[in-house]
This record gives C-alpha cells, structure tokens and sequence, in this order.
C-alpha cells in the first residue's frame, strides 16, 4: 500500500478556535464587498436580493451539515481527496487535486494576490507597474512563510480573520446607526413583468454569484489531521464558522439596501466602499480599502496553508511526484507541496491569461461540491458503523438537497457561461488518460497508511 515518505506525521496543533478561523476565512474573501451590486444587477428588488442571500446561506448551512458528518467518517489530510478516494474511486480523488492544483487554487490564489496588489498599490500611491512583481512577491513569501509550520500560519490567520470579521460587523453597525432613512422598500416586491419561469431562472442567475461568496467552509477539511481533537472540533469548527457568515453575509447586504437602496446597490462596482464613503465620507472609503487588503491577504494565508495537504495526500497515495509526500522533519509540513502551490499561482499571476481561470475554477469547485453530497449517501451505507458524533439532521433529505443545489449551479455554468463550462470539463477530461498514465508508471496503490 501507499505511504508517505519515512519521517514524522503532521503535528496536531490547531485549537478549536484556529479551526474556526481557518473555516471562516475559506469564506469571507472579496465576495461580501462585490458580489452584492452582481446581485442587485441580476434579481432588482430588495425582497428578491435579500431572498437570494437567505437561500444562499440555507445552501451554505446544508453543505456545513454534510461536512461536518464527512470530517467525522474520514478525518484525514487532503479533505475532499480522501472523501472521493473512499467512497468512489481515486481516479474521481486524483481529478479533484488535479482540478485543484490546476485551476480552483491557483487560478483563484493568483487573482486575488493581483487584486490584493492592486489595492495596496492604490493606497500606497504606486505605480500600476508594481502590482505583478508585488504579486508575485507576495505569493513566494507567503508561501515560504507557511513552509516554517502551520502554527505560525495559523495564528495570522487567527488574526487576520477575527480583525476583519470585527470590522465587517462594525461598518454594518455604523450603517444602522449613522442612517435613519432606510432605501429598503417592498413595493415592488418582484421585478416588473417577471413571474413563472422566468422569475425562477432570474433568481437561480442571482443565486450564482451568491454562493461563490458563501464557498470556502471545505478548506478545513485539508488540514484534518492536524487538528486536536478532530472528531470535536472539526464538525463545531465548520457549524460555527458557516452560521457565523450566515448572519454576517445577510446582516451586510440588509446595511447595503438600507443606506444606498436597490437601485444605488445595482449601480455600483464597490458597494462596501459607497456605503463607508455614505457613512463617513472618503476616509471610510479608505478605511474599506485597508479591509479588502486584509480580506484578500487572509485568503491568501489560507490557500497556501490549505490546499498543498491535498498533494501532499495524491504523493503520498502515488498519483503526484514522490518529493510531495515528504513533511519537514523539523516544521513537520510538506514544504515542498507548498512552495510548488505558491510557485503556480505566481507563474498564473505573471500571465495575461490566468483571469480566465476563475470561470471555470467555480464551475470545478461545484462539481466536487455536488461529489461530495454523494459521498456522504455512499458512506453511510460503505461505512454503516463509523464514529459520527454529529449526524446531519434529516438524512437523507439534508445530503440530496445540497447535491441537487450544487448539480444546479453546475448546470447553470452551462448556460451562463457555456465557454468557460467546456474548458473545465476539457481539463477534467485531460486528468482522465494523466491518471492512467501515472498508476502504468508507479504501479497499482492502495489506501495510503496512516
């Protein structure tokens, strides 16, 4: 059987509460300062935008139940890899590490490093020239940083992420506070001339953009086994986390129609900074500036920190280059898996090209989503006798409802955006004859030990 390279295993040192920062972070990205005026444009009312921020959380509180239920049956490192190479087959775990080295991580990894230059360029008065070597710069640091441990990394993850949920929750505190004229209003509670299918596929379009945002709680999941006391503090990490963004991501977004209305939310490109600016003129605009360069800095922290477990885990099964299965026998982190993580993304973030990446990334990222509301349904009849201390609440509804919300997305992708659809499903397709290739050069492996 498969094996990790000789030397010590992860050390378990993150806390509950480091678990739940990590949680959190995989959630609160850009997303909550954006997304909402995509929102706006798409669905028009205040009823509709509020209803597809509830429904997106609803989604989100079931994907947190069947995560919590899956990091009990299969607490190991790499997450979603080791659920799909369990309950399915490690072709369909090899595709996801393939996907996500190639596309979801890095793709995304590589954006938001850009955008978080762009934005610390603008603040510190530099040329637009420093934002890609900035980028870049940040990128292998970062990455070089979470090579010395997970602990140090986790504790600025702590950090960060506790610090700007604060000042989240404090800007929509100020909005209620500083506005006595409210612009939410339920006439008309529809768009004009909208109902039956039409009104449905509306929603379903206002709904895309939403759960991009509410996506993330997964990355917890990588670093399973280095977390105390897995089979406790997993399950509470993500539960926590996901009810925590829930209210936050409503809270937001009732602050945002209250102060700049429907039609002020459809109308811009930066909603959070419009309302800071609303609020307390051009220094809050600075001040939401100064909380997107954390946001963005935070998933950057938790990208480089998370996902190279999952190539560690393909190495360590024989599907990746053997160097990745190694930990550092001093910081006991697979150092090289993580250098190789920063290096794409700053190779993705040197291209012209990389933006294209985050179309299909989503659609990727949903597809494995949708996976894994099935594993859930295959573990419980693969594995009827395994620990679940937190069962999810109305099995088998809880598990077929996400599946089906996700399969949905999916297939929206196909419609919405039918190009970047085909080019993820081109690169799935590529994983296919790369697997075979691989096992026809190492030999046939099994279960990796632990």
């Amino acid at each position: 059987m498969a094996t990790p390279a000789a030397g010590p295993g992860f050390a378990r040192t993150l806390s509950l509460f480091d678990a739940t920062m990590i949680a959190v972070s995989g959630i609160i990205g850009s997303g909550i300062f954006i997304n909402p005026a995509v929102v706006a444009r798409s669905v028009g009312t205040p009823a509709m935008i509020l209803a597809v921020w509830i429904a997106g959380g609803v989604i989100a509180l079931l994907g947190a139940f069947v995560f919590a239920e899956l990091s009990t049956v299969m607490p190991r490192v790499g997450g979603q890899y080791a659920f799909f190479r369990e309950a399915f087959h490690p072709l369909v775990a090899f595709l996801h590490g393939w996907a996500l080295l190639l596309i979801v991580q890095s793709g995304a990894t590589a954006a938001v490093a850009v955008a978080f230059a762009e934005y610390v360029c603008r603040l510190a008065g530099f040329e637009k020239g420093a934002v890609t070597p900035l980028a870049v710069a940040v990128l292998l640091g970062v990455a070089g940083f979470h090579a010395l441990g997970i602990k140090p990394g986790a504790v600025l993850i702590d950090v960060i992420t506790f610090a700007k949920t604060l000042a989240l929750v404090l800007l929509i505190v100020a909005a209620f506070v500083l506005t006595r004229e409210s612009g939410i209003s339920f006439e008309p509670l529809l768009p004009a001339g909208l109902g039956g299918l039409p009104l449905v596929s509306v929603f379903f379009h206002g709904l895309v953009p939403v759960m991009f945002a509410y996506g993330g709680w997964q990355n917890l999941n990588y670093v399973a086994e280095e977390v105390r006391d897995p089979l406790r503090n997993l399950p509470r990490a993500i539960l926590v986390a996901v009810f925590c963004v829930i209210a936050v991501y409503v809270s937001a977004n009732v602050a945002y129609v209250h102060v700049l209305s429907a039609p002020g939310l459809a109308a811009t490109q930066t909603p959070a900074a419009d309302l800071a600016a609303r609020l307390v003129g051009e220094t809050g605009a600075k001040l939401v500036s100064l909380l997107i360069v954390a946001s963005t800095f935070g998933f950057l922290n938790l990208s480089l920190l998370t996902a190279p477990r999952v190539y560690y885990a393909m190495a360590a099964d024989g599907l990746f280059f053997r160097s990745l299965a190694r930990l550092s026998p001093r910081f006991r982190v697979p150092t090289a898996a993580i250098l190789l993580q920063g290096a794409l993304a700053a190779v993705l973030a040197l291209s012209s090209g990389y933006d294209r990446l985050l179309g299909y990334a989503v659609f990727a990222d949903w597809v494995f989503f949708a996976l894994s509301g099935v594993a859930l349904l295959v573990f419980r009849r693969k594995l009827p006798d395994a620990a679940r201390p937190f069962p999810t609440p109305g099995y088998p509804w809880v598990p077929l409802l996400f599946t089906l919300a996700a399969a949905g997305i999916v297939v929206n992708t196909f419609f919405a955006d039918t190009g970047n659809a085909l080019i993820g499903t081109a690169i799935f397709a590529a994983g296919v004859p790369v697997y075979f290739l691989w096992t026809a050069r190492t030999g046939p492996r099994g279960e990796r030990e632990e």
